[in-house]
């Protein structure tokens, strides 16, 4: 926590493989959910706390356990942003779009591979994951996941900041003082509604 910041916000890493319900190798980079869902409730019950960054470079990892911090993350009340710096292949993508906002730094790669082409329903909830919390089309980013010819899997799409901005499944670009300034935005915003609703609550006939 920083004394002199302009409000007090959380940051979360995400990096490297998403270990879920099976250890990982020890010469993994992982991010344990079981780690990050803890945080995430404290995160919400702190008063204290005004806003969550989440910084994000994944490559993957379990999908189901993936889904479940984005799904976690979506529901919070908390201002969330998303800072996406490298990754996103897998599991990335529904966790680079959860946050109320998100963000990605101009000139790298957004990967939209998908791993489970044969776990239909996965792939259903994350379809419709990433829909309801983008605006890009359901038909458009299937259409992205079962490119062919672009990654080594030979699956997928690869898609710079520009590109995935205007396709609509991030919000803006920018780094990490556009995401802070975006955030205390939001902050702020936040803090009027709940002032204008409590004089609106108090001002009402018993």
């Amino acid at each position: 926590t920083l004394p002199d910041a302009k409000h007090v916000i959380h940051c979360l890493n995400i990096i490297g493989q998403v270990e879920g319900h099976y250890i990982l190798p020890a010469q993994n980079k992982t991010t344990k959910y079981e780690h990050i869902i803890p945080a995430l409730v404290a995160i919400e019950q702190d008063r204290s706390i005004e806003g969550l960054v989440i910084i994000l470079n994944t490559v993957g990892g379990d999908v189901e356990a993936g889904l479940a911090i984005a799904e976690l993350i979506a529901s919070m009340k908390t201002p969330t942003v998303s800072m996406v710096v490298g990754g996103g292949h897998s599991i990335g993508v529904p966790l680079a779009v959860c946050a109320k906002k998100s963000f990605r730094m101009n000139g790298l790669v957004l990967g939209v591979p998908q791993t489970l082409s044969y776990f239909d329903k996965m792939q259903e909830r994350i379809v419709r994951f990433v829909c309801d919390n983008s605006a890009i089309k359901p038909e458009r980013f299937r259409e992205l996941m079962m490119s062919t010819g672009e990654l080594v899997m030979d699956v997928g799409s690869v898609i710079d900041g520009e590109q995935a901005v205007k396709e609509g499944l991030i919000d803006r670009l920018g780094g990490l003082s556009e995401a802070i300034d975006c955030l205390y935005d939001m902050i702020e915003n936040s803090s009027e509604k709940e002032k204008a609703e409590n004089v609106s609550d108090n001002n009402r006939p018993l």
